[in-house]
């Protein structure tokens, strides 16, 4: 699409794409993809925006439940974002994952789409537990590059700066992005596609922050543990997800400013 002038941008998608992290569910959720919608609506004021996201999917339920919701509402541009719940499940398959991705990518494109995605970053850089899932993100990078290059799909490399790491990028659950992590990640999209008026800053380091904490200690993860990795986990062995009788929050194409 000629300089980013796009008419039907559709979000597919779990909790980062619902924007889970940025706003709440008293205020309203704001999220990378509205973000990104407000770029694309300052280069087309005619863009009109749905997002099908629902936190706690998996990827496989992502193709299944918004796949074809998607393609009936004729996207000329799409963000497919997901895989981040699948790798913190005991069983892992990635190249099972990355499949459920490629299906997206391949009918999307096909039905005319230009499909933007992005790589998640080590989890392990900024919940030290979480170093162990560590290949399993660089294995789901590499075959979400890989399926991208065949289909055609722009990539979003925000698994890769530095700043990635800062712990002002996460919320306090530091399993999904603060309001500027959500800004970040909406900033690369824009690179990625070549939106006039973006850049490379999203890539550059924060701010230095005033008296910074040092590293972790393990009182601290043990904090987060509590608060944070325990409930996720009673969640799992009750067989319940957070998005249990959740729909999307913008089921249909409407201006930006619609709620």
């Amino acid at each position: 699409m000629p300089n980013g002038e796009y008419l039907r941008y559709v979000a597919l998608g779990d909790s980062q794409t619902e924007g889970l992290g940025d706003g709440d569910d008293t205020v309203g959720l704001r999220g990378f993809a509205d973000r990104f919608a407000e770029h694309l609506t300052a280069v087309n004021p005619g863009l009109r925006y749905a997002n099908l996201a629902v936190r706690g999917r998996l990827a496989g339920q992502v193709r299944a439940e918004q796949l074809g919701p998607a393609l009936e509402l004729r996207p000329d541009l799409a963000t497919v974002v997901a895989g981040v719940n699948d790798i913190l499940r005991p069983r892992f398959d990635a190249a099972e994952v990355a499949g459920h991705l490629e299906e997206m990518f391949a009918a999307l494109t096909a039905a005319g789409a230009h499909v933007a995605t992005v790589t998640f970053p080590d989890l392990g850089k900024i919940v030290p537990l979480a170093r162990p899932v560590a290949p399993r993100i660089a294995d789901l990078n590499d075959r979400i590059r890989a399926a991208a290059a065949r289909h055609g799909v722009t990539v979003a490399e925000t698994a890769r700066p530095a700043a990635v790491s800062d712990p002002r990028m996460w919320t306090d659950d530091r399993l999904h992005a603060s309001p500027v992590g959500h800004e970040r990640i909406a900033a690369a999209l824009a690179h990625a596609v070549g939106l006039p008026g973006s850049d490379d800053s999203w890539t550059h380091p924060l701010p230095p922050a005033p008296n910074a904490p040092g590293g972790s200690t393990m009182a601290a993860e043990l904090r987060w543990a509590a608060a944070f990795l325990g409930p996720w986990l009673g969640r799992r062995l009750r067989g319940r997800s957070s998005g249990d009788g959740r729909t999307a929050k913008r089921p249909a194409l409407q201006p930006l400013g619609t709620a």
